[in-house]
């Protein structure tokens, strides 16, 4: 037993279940890829103020769940707790709105830091895989990101989620509702932090998931009773794109999301097997972040899909992803010339692409085998002093159990053709 453990509310990923995160990640990113988006990566901590502007004051996230601390050099830093200010920030510093071609599509995959009460399907550090289009204000760009969503989470198989959509309105319609929201906010019985949101965020109390919350929000004004007319079109427009892809989803006019940045089109996507913790992913248009942060008027819409909640979400439903072995072909060596050539061989393998693994350690025939057993290798290349002599090694089925020798020049080749 080691003397240090993972710290509370963090996990390690290992062999063989890292495979299934590789998997889901490797799903999520594909849709984007084909759709324009590149690879982004920023550090794994930011200036603190990016996410008390961006993100929001009031919000949970800023105020009890981020990691904060002091450089040596006096710098207020943070564990990134969420992607979008991060990655906004990097497109800003590196003025991709400027090449001329909006909007500016990006996709990244990370891990992320909060600090909260740890369960299953909440923890104080998840993985992401995340989008965003910056710079373009257009409803197709709004309906293209959940379809992308949801084409991934289907092409892993998953069937069992569901798609919440909202609008949350834009300057000009949200601070009717603002009022009103605040004006039914404060005659209810609430504690002193809740009382304090109505004047900061209202928003954020519809988002507060305690009962005795949410049995007094019964009759709140909702905000597409107050949405303007251009906004009614705008998420018309998008509600019809989404159908005519075939993506099912559900009007959710109580859909708030817990970041303050969001504006217009904004979208949940929830499994019901995952208990409490039944949100996978989400996201939302946020028009105004650009300028919240320092930057120009920036149009922008964009999610985050976890990687964790994913991976409980297909063991839900009984998902069994099709990972193939991360060996092809394990090479059993007996005695010192075999080692030598084996392993030469394994090099050429690997070289023309073919995934190749060795019994290093001198273990004897039985137990190199059942290593080979255990790496999921299909074929196992296997020889000893006389194979060599007769210029040959044996190629053993690790299906079928069948065992043939082939030359020794001859078996990379060979198993180019058995193995396509």
């Amino acid at each position: 037993m080691s003397t240090f453990q993972a710290p509370k509310g963090t996990y390690d990923l290992i062999p063989p279940d890292s495979a299934k995160y590789l998997a889901v990640r490797e799903a999520i990113a594909a849709p984007l890829r084909d759709s324009g988006y590149g690879y982004i990566e920023t550090p794994g901590v930011e200036n603190v103020e990016l996410f008390a502007r961006g993100v929001g004051e009031s919000t949970d996230i800023v105020t009890k769940e981020m990691y904060a601390f002091e450089t040596k050099g006096g710098d207020r830093l943070a564990l990134r707790p969420e992607g979008t200010a991060s990655v906004l920030r990097a497109a800003l510093e590196a003025n991709l709105h400027k090449s001329g071609n909006l909007p500016v599509k990006l996709w990244y995959s990370g891990s992320y830091y909060r600090y909260e009460r740890p369960q299953k399907g909440r923890y104080r550090h998840f993985s992401q895989v995340g989008a965003e289009a910056i710079g373009a204000e257009d409803p197709a760009l709004d309906a293209e990101l959940i379809i992308l969503a949801d084409q991934a989470y289907r092409s892993l198989g998953l069937r069992n989620f569901r798609i919440l959509l909202n609008s949350l309105g834009d300057k000009e319609c949200r601070p009717v509702y603002r009022t009103a929201l605040q004006e039914f906010l404060r005659g209810l019985d609430l504690d002193e932090d809740t009382r304090r949101r109505i004047d900061i965020n209202p928003l954020r109390v519809l988002d507060d998931k305690r009962e005795s919350v949410q049995k007094q929000l019964t009759g709140a004004p909702l905000l597409r009773d107050f949405l303007c007319d251009a906004c009614k079109a705008y998420h018309e427009e998008v509600r019809e794109l989404i159908t005519a892809a075939g993506v099912s989803f559900e009007d959710d006019p109580k859909l708030v999301r817990g970041l303050d940045y969001y504006t217009r089109t904004t979208f949940e996507f929830v499994h019901d097997g995952l208990g409490s913790q039944s949100a996978v992913g989400g996201g939302g248009r946020y028009d105004g972040l650009s300028e919240m942060i320092g930057g120009p008027a920036l149009p922008s819409v964009g999610w985050a899909l976890g990687v964790d909640r994913t991976v409980l979400a297909l063991e839900a439903e009984g998902v069994e992803l099709d990972i193939p072995a991360s060996t092809s072909v394990y090479a059993v060596p007996l005695g010192e010339e075999a080692r030598r050539v084996l392993f030469a061989k394994v090099t050429e393998l690997r070289k023309v692409g073919i995934a190749a693994d060795f019994a290093y350690g001198g273990k004897g025939l039985k137990g190199a085998m059942k290593n080979a057993n255990r790496s999921g290798a299909r074929y196992a290349v296997v020889a000893g002093e006389r194979d060599l002599a007769e210029g040959v090694v044996q190629l053993k089925d690790m299906e079928s159990g069948e065992q043939t020798a082939i030359g020794v020049n001859e078996i990379v080749a060979e198993l180019e053709v058995r193995l396509g």
